[in-house]
C-alpha cells in the first residue's frame, strides 16, 4: 500500500479504495458493501466513510475511509474481518482492489480514478467557496463564546479557534461531500 508522502502515525489519514465489480455482479456487490462499512464504521478510529459509485465511463467503485491515524487506518485494513470480506467479494471483482492513502487536504482535489488533479482556478473557486461562509459562519457561532469567555477574545486565540474549527469542518465534513457533488465541473 504505497503512500504518495510519508505519514506520521497519528496524523488524520483517508483511504481510497478502488473496485471494479463486474457487471453482473453489481447486486451482490452492493450487498458486500451493505455488509462491510458498518464494520468499517465500528472500528476504532474511523472518521467517515463515502462511496462514489460508478459515473460516466467508469465502473469503478470509489470508497474513501477517513481515519484518526495511520495505525487505526492499517488496524482495520489488516484486520481477519477486513480480509475475509475481501475474500468473500473476490470472485464479484474485475480485477484486484487498488489502495492509496494521503494525508491532509491533497485528497480533496485529485480525483480518485487517476492522479490528474483539478485545475488550480476550479480549486481555489471551490476552496473560497467553502471557507468563506464557513469563516462568517464560525465567526457568528463564536462570537457569544468569546463575548462571555474575554481571555478567548486575545487574537491569537480567537484566530486559532476559528481556524481549527473551519480546517476540521473542512476536511472531515464539507469537502468530501462538497467535492463529489461538484465533481463533474470540476475534473471537466
Amino acid at each position: 500500500m504505497p503512500a504518495s508522502v510519508p505519514i506520521e502515525i497519528d496524523s488524520a489519514v483517508t483511504t481510497i479504495i478502488i473496485q471494479r465489480p463486474y457487471k453482473n455482479n453489481i447486486h451482490d456487490y452492493e450487498a458486500w458493501l451493505k455488509e462491510i462499512v458498518p464494520l468499517a464504521q465500528a472500528s476504532p478510529g474511523h472518521r467517515g466513510v463515502n462511496i462514489i459509485r460508478p459515473h460516466g465511463n467508469t465502473e469503478e467503485y470509489t470508497i474513501v475511509l477517513h481515519f484518526s491515524s495511520e495505525t487505526n487506518l492499517r488496524n482495520w485494513l489488516e484486520s481477519d474481518t477486513r480480509k475475509q470480506l475481501v475474500e468473500k467479494v473476490r470472485p464479484f471483482l474485475n480485477t484486484e482492489e487498488k489502495i492509496e492513502i494521503r494525508t491532509g487536504l491533497e485528497f480533496w482535489f485529485t480525483p480518485p480514478q487517476s492522479n490528474k488533479a483539478a485545475p488550480p482556478y476550479k480549486q481555489f473557486l471551490i476552496t473560497l467557496s467553502a471557507i468563506f461562509p464557513l469563516s462568517m459562519l464560525v465567526s457568528w457561532l463564536l462570537a457569544p463564546l468569546f463575548a462571555a469567555l474575554p481571555f478567548l477574545s486575545v487574537l491569537y486565540i480567537r484566530a486559532f479557534l476559528s481556524s481549527l474549527i473551519i480546517v476540521a469542518l473542512m476536511t472531515f465534513v464539507i469537502m468530501p461531500r462538497y467535492v463529489r457533488l461538484v465533481a463533474r465541473w470540476l475534473y471537466n
